[in-house]
């Protein structure tokens, strides 16, 4: 281990403690999607405090925080989103507080979750999804300033991105960011760190995902002359066994796991007794694999109602891609196609092997994986082709659930590992960063 790396460790032990606060104050910092204003003001205020030398926010709610270190290095993103979903039903968070921010002694799971062990944790609503993490990428800026400032070679501009509405919105947040914000700040990048849920592993990927819309057509009679109605129930019914026996049939990728398809939501119209219903709207959750697109997905759909078309000359229906109109905090309202692509990078690219020699340098065993769930790199890696991975001290089986935590000790872990990880890269050349 080189002198840079044993500062590197050293550092991550002293700030570790400020870094642990910050990550409490955020997780007692409600923020559900579309009102995350005192969140965003939270982690603006954190930056300026640790020096950062830009500190904005965009029209649609988004923070930016730069710190250049010199001009001839690449533009590294460290991501996370501020919002986080609803914390459910009080009776099920074991008496600790979502909004609380607690810190105790508590049984864990290991990092592999193969067994439980004891370790200090800060409970509470997105503690792993994904203020912990968050709260380490901030932090992160300030151990490279120190590191600067201790006469260390540090290239290129450290940026951290916290966006909106990623929970409900399919990257409404990132994608605005990117491609609105960036320009008219000037700012490029290069290749993104994602903060969301790893356990200390390098993520190289994830399924892409797509909600469709089933519409069914039916007609409207009394419900005791059903024969004079085509009951859009009953239709429905034999749409979802057909896509029950198409979901057998879904490929299957390698790193990324099984295509899937499940249907989310069934609801009728009129909606009321003793009416036959003339609609029934299913509701799909799709997941997607690289090649497959929302496109594909509504042509495998069409193919099952053109199927059942055949054999019913009764039946009617039609599908599309979901959309929901979406309003910030800041009053910004969008309309986006609830869609994401899949992505993956390679673990020989150079990007992945340099975070993977970075984490060796600091004394962290090398592990890989990849996303169950879609994140806003399927932006930045997906459609942008932009190297990228996760890597974060959050456990993925904690998100959303009422026992959301994160461990104090892979905090501080992944102070040094994240800041392992940007001197590394940022000190390759211009290969590392080709596009995925």
């Amino acid at each position: 281990m080189s002198l840079l790396h044993d500062e590197i460790k050293e550092l991550s032990v002293k700030v570790h403690p400020e870094a642990v606060d910050f990550a409490v104050r955020l997780i007692q910092t409600k923020s559900i999607s579309c009102n995350e204003k005192a969140v965003a003001d939270c982690y603006m205020n954190e930056m300026r405090k640790l020096g950062y030398e830009s500190v904005f926010r965009d029209e649609m709610g988004n923070v930016v925080g730069c710190i250049t270190f010199s001009d001839d290095g690449p533009a590294i993103m460290y991501n996370s989103h501020m919002d986080h979903v609803d914390e459910g039903a009080l009776d099920n968070w074991q008496g600790y507080d979502p909004y609380g921010g607690l810190l105790d002694e508590c049984q864990v799971d290991n990092q592999d979750a193969s067994a439980q062990e004891i370790a200090r944790c800060i409970h509470g609503r997105a503690a792993s999804d994904v203020k912990g993490g968050a709260a380490v990428a901030v932090y992160t800026g300030a151990m490279l300033k120190e590191l600067k400032q201790r006469g260390f070679a540090i290239k290129g501009k450290f940026i951290f991105t916290g966006v909106v509405q990623e929970e409900p919105a399919e990257c409404a947040g990132m994608s605005y960011l990117i491609d609105t914000t960036f320009p008219k700040h000037n700012l490029t990048y290069d290749a993104m760190v994602s903060s969301e849920a790893s356990s200390l592993r390098l993520v190289l990927g994830s399924r892409g995902r797509v909600e469709l819309l089933v519409t069914i057509q039916g007609r409207t009679s009394h419900a005791s002359t059903p024969w004079r109605g085509i009951n859009a129930i009953e239709k429905a019914a034999f749409f979802l066994s057909a896509l029950r026996e198409f979901a057998d049939k879904l490929p299957c990728d390698d790193d990324l796991g099984r295509a899937t398809i499940a249907p989310t939501i069934i609801s009728c119209t009129p909606g009321q007794l003793s009416i036959i219903p003339d609609r029934c709207q299913i509701a799909i959750d799709r997941r997607l694999l690289p090649g497959e697109t929302a496109e594909t997905a509504m042509d495998e759909i069409q193919t099952i109602i053109d199927t059942i078309k055949r054999q019913d000359t009764t039946f009617s229906a039609e599908v599309k891609v979901n959309s929901i109109p979406q309003t910030s905090y800041t009053g910004l309202t969008h309309v986006l196609p609830k869609a994401m692509v899949a992505w993956k990078i390679a673990k020989d690219h150079p990007f992945v092997t340099a975070c993977a020699e970075a984490l060796e340098a600091v004394g962290q065993e090398v592990q890989y994986s990849y996303w169950d769930f879609g994140t806003d790199a399927s932006k930045t890696a997906g459609l942008d082709r932009k190297p990228c991975i996760g890597y974060s001290p959050m456990q993925e089986q904690y998100a959303h659930t009422p026992y959301d935590k994160v461990r104090c000790d892979y905090i501080r872990k992944a102070l040094a590992g994240n800041a392992a990880i940007y001197i590394a890269v940022s000190s390759r050349t211009r290969e590392t960063f080709k596009a995925i």
